[in-house]
């Protein structure tokens, strides 16, 4: 009887035992899912603090190099204006000695001839001053226009800092258009692109109609259309071509994307889409087209920042391929330094067209004042022939052996009774030489 129970209590222990430890295993299964969702749910956390912390730096650097854009702008612009300003010094000294020159020269020169000029000398001057007092005018309306023109610079200078701290102003609202654009169709990403690509050519400070176009029409040889997003002209009779089309809905789905896979597949698509649009751009060969001489390459414009560098980070050949192919891919960044750059060439062709401007009148102005001079000369020359001729006419009339004065006196006291007598300075002349 005590064996039957001892084994009872045996076989009921066991029991329990296996009971307790199935429930630890079900129990142990139940922590380890825990455990792996838990872990799972850390490593995308992680992902998600990494991807927030490199977007914290793109943007820290996106504001660093706008503060350095502001620095070299505000330099630039003191530099211009103490260079305006010593400009406007030398242009007024200039003037006022030319002027203290002129009216020296004038001085000396009326003051020896005045003696000698009569009323038709005196037109005849009058006459010969009034094409230089009109290069005097000229030359004053000149210097007045590139005084207002370098103070209109001066302005344009300060209102580009302005624009470049409005931009920094403007990045969440371009970040809320973005995330709109993405959300859209290709068509509403291209509208998109050319807003963005538009603002920048404002921006840069160049000008619609004048230093850039906005979907110009051009023909080739066979007279099929194309229409260029934009064509920024250059000095000597250059172009650059803008293109902005672009497709980013693969990077959109990068974005979006929830799992590495759907990343990687997306990620793929970006970067054909990419190098399908550098091949087809490279076709159209802008450069053939009448109507435009353009350079040898064309930009290639990514309105997203973010766009440009993911594919340079993943595929460091792709920026190499497209100028190989006469294209060169610029973001929003790069492509306002371009811009910047161009505008900053043309404000010094501006320059050196009104300096050169200036030049030819200073030297016409030069040339006037060197005949002016010379017919000066040659009038007192004149002068002093005439008065030579007179004082040997006078000679003949009224001094020397035999003169017509003295042969006349002597006929009218030989008992001449003429209407009129000769003047008294003339016979006082002549009796005086007769008693030296």
């Amino acid at each position: 009887m005590i064996y039957e129970i001892t084994t009872l209590i045996s076989i009921t222990a066991a029991a329990a035992l296996a009971w307790q430890y199935g429930r630890l295993r079900q129990e142990n299964a139940l922590w380890q899912s825990q455990s792996a969702q838990l872990q799972e749910a850390l490593n995308q956390e992680h992902a998600l603090r990494v991807e927030f912390q490199n977007k914290s730096e793109a943007l820290q650097k996106e504001y660093h190099a706008l503060e350095r854009d502001y620095a070299v702008l505000h330099t630039r612009h003191e530099e211009s204006a103490r260079g305006f300003e010593e400009k406007i010094r030398l242009l007024d000294e200039a003037k006022t000695q030319m002027k203290l020159q002129f009216e020296q020269l004038a001085a000396q020169i009326f003051e020896q001839k005045a003696k000698t000029f009569d009323e038709a000398h005196a037109k005849g001057l009058d006459l010969l001053l009034k094409p230089f007092r009109e290069q005097i005018a000229q030359f004053a309306t000149q210097s007045k226009e590139q005084f207002i023109h370098d103070a209109k610079e001066r302005q344009s200078l300060k209102d580009e800092i302005v624009r470049l701290k409005s931009m920094s102003e403007r990045l969440s609202e371009d970040a809320i258009n973005l995330t709109q654009a993405l959300k859209g169709e290709n068509k509403t990403q291209g509208n998109w692109g050319e807003i963005v690509l538009e603002r920048i050519l404002e921006e840069s400070g160049l000008r619609e109609g004048h230093e850039y176009e906005l979907q110009s029409t051009l023909n080739d040889e066979e007279g099929k259309k194309y229409r260029p997003d934009v064509i920024v002209h250059l000095p000597q009779n250059k172009d650059i071509i803008i293109d902005s089309k672009v497709s980013l809905v693969a990077y959109d789905a990068f974005i979006r994307a929830e799992n590495d896979e759907e990343r990687a597949h997306a990620l793929k698509q970006h970067l054909l889409s990419i190098h399908s649009h550098i091949k087809g751009l490279s076709s159209k060969r802008y450069e053939q087209l009448s109507g435009v001489k353009t350079l040898d390459f064309v930009l290639l414009f990514m309105p997203i920042e973010g766009a440009f560098l993911l594919a340079l980070e993943q595929d460091n050949t792709f920026f190499k391929t497209a100028y190989e192919q006469n294209i060169v891919v610029v973001s929003p960044s790069t492509l306002l330094v371009t811009l910047r750059t161009i505008e900053h060439i043309w404000r010094s062709e501006y320059q050196e067209r009104n300096a050169r401007e200036i030049a030819a009148s200073a030297e016409a102005l030069y040339e006037k004042l060197v005949a002016f001079v010379e017919d000066m000369e040659k009038i007192g020359e004149q002068i002093g022939r005439t008065q030579k001729s007179y004082e040997a006419a006078m000679n003949k009339l009224s001094t020397g052996k035999g003169n017509l004065i003295r042969r006349a006196e002597g006929m009218r006291k030989l008992g001449l009774k003429p209407k009129k007598a000769l003047p008294m300075s003339v016979t006082d002349t002549d009796e005086e030489e007769m008693l030296l």
